[in-house]
Parts: C-alpha cells; structure tokens; sequence
C-alpha cells in the first residue's frame, strides 16, 4: 500500500509540475508574441521606408556617409520632414499654383487621370477630420434573414443609386476575415441596420480574430434590457423590433378538412 501511495503522489507531482510549465509557457507566448511580432512588424516598415528615402538623400548631407555603421529610422524622419515641408508649401499661392498645373497635366492622360481621380477622393475621404467614413459599426441581415453581419458606414448614398430609391440608403464596407482590406460594397437601407455601440477598432479587432476578440458591451444595464432585434422566424423582418408582426402560421380549414376525410381503399 506505501508503494502505491508514493507512486500515486510521484504521479501527481509530476503531472503538476508538467501543467505549471505547460501554464507558464502559455502566458509567456501571450506576453510576448503580440510585443514581438508589433516590433517586427515595425522594423520591417522602417527598414523599407530606409530603404527607399536614405539613397537619395546627396552624401554630402548624409549623416551616414561619415559614420562606420546605419542609422536605423534615418529614412523615416526624412521623409516625415519632407512631408511636412510639402505641405506647408502647397498652402501658399504658389504651392495651388503648381498643384492645379500638375492635375491639369494628369487629366489629359487617359489612364492616369482615372487613377489619379480615384486615389484622390479616397484619400480626400478619409483624411478629412469632419468624414464620417469608417465612424460607426453595424449589424445587419447578410446573407439571408437570421444571419448577422458586421460592417462599416463610409457614408451617405448619394448620385444614381440613391435616386433609385425611396429608402434612405448609406454605404456599408462588409469585411472579410481576417484580411479587413478586401471586402463588398452594399447599398442599405438605414432603417435596416442596427448601430453598434462599439468603435471602429473593436470591430476591426473582432473581424481580424474572426470573433475570438469580443469586444465587451459598454451599454448601461437598462439599455442591455432593450431588444433592438426580434428573433429569427424564416422571412419575417426582424428589423425593426415588433414582436407583434411574428405571429403563428394557423392551418388552413380546406387543408385540415382534406386531412380529415377517410381515404376509401380500392379493394378487389
């Protein structure tokens, strides 16, 4: 019977001392992988950003021209510089002077004013401070009913497609996962969306995890007690919120009448 104990307790030790190296590992991995990978990550933008912006700066000016080793960053700051520089140039008389000439000159390019025209806007869209583009989450019905989708409002539907339409429309970015770049276009109708209250990098977090990473719900406790949506019931809208429109499928008497009668066998 010691023999049998001791062996058991041997076990036991050894299997916690196993779990503990097991759990330490882990939380290890959790520790640094994130911080690892988001300074590889970081490393290898700045060393392409060097890699372009330090060969044309003149030898003359280079700092590592005299220097027996690189300066890691050297790239980056120069080009931060010379950005800045750009753009307080641009605002001046000469500076809209020249921009109108150059697009002037791109828009008598067949292909590259098209490019041109739409790198543009895009960029137009998202830097300007007062844009609301990729400003709120929202859940909707996609592909079919009972099925939610997460996605981004870039905007209010203007033009052709929203005179197409009685519907208050606006343009959701639907994301695919885990790569948030690629995705669809859809035209909503606003009354058809839920706004999340969660931000714009929650969702993101949570497209990129493929939902691993949730977001917790911020709401207070009597908001989290109002249904916005009604449960799935085939083709019934569950947008918005009326539990009065599912009602039950009552038979149809004809159908119950038909069930109803014998069936006369035809014997011989």
């Amino acid at each position: 019977m010691d023999r049998t104990r001791r062996k058991r307790n041997a076990q036991r030790r050894r299997l916690g001392f196993n779990r503990g190296l097991r759990t330490n590992l882990l939380a290890g991995i959790l520790i640094t992988a994130p911080i690892g990978i988001t300074f590889y990550l970081s490393w290898l933008i700045i060393g392409w950003i060097d890699g372009k912006v330090t060969p044309m700066i003149p030898e003359k000016y280079n700092p590592e021209t005299y220097l027996r080793f690189s300066i890691p960053g050297l790239g980056l700051v120069v080009a931060i510089v010379l950005l800045i520089l750009i753009g307080s140039v641009t605002k001046g008389v000469i500076g809209h002077w020249w921009v109108r000439t150059m697009e002037r000159v791109l828009a008598r390019m067949p292909v590259v004013r098209s490019v041109y025209g739409a790198v543009k806007q895009i960029f137009e869209t998202i830097m300007q401070q007062q844009s609301n583009a990729f400003r709120q989450v929202v859940l909707f019905e996609y592909p079919r009913r009972g099925s939610w989708a997460l996605g981004f409002i870039t905007g209010q539907t203007q033009g052709e497609v929203q005179n197409l339409t009685e519907d208050e429309v606006v343009n959701v970015f639907l994301p695919t996962t885990p790569n948030p770049t690629s995705g669809y276009l859809l035209f909503i109708p606003k009354k058809d969306l839920v706004i999340l209250d969660m931000s714009v990098e929650e969702g993101i977090k949570m497209v990129v995890s493929g939902g691993i990473v949730t977001p917790p719900d911020r709401r207070s406790e009597e908001e989290k007690t109002v249904r916005r949506v009604a449960p799935a019931a085939g083709e019934h809208k569950t947008i918005p919120y009326e539990p009065s429109v599912i009602e039950p499928v009552e038979p149809d008497e004809d159908e119950d009448e038909e069930e109803a009668r014998p069936v006369r066998s035809t014997g011989s």
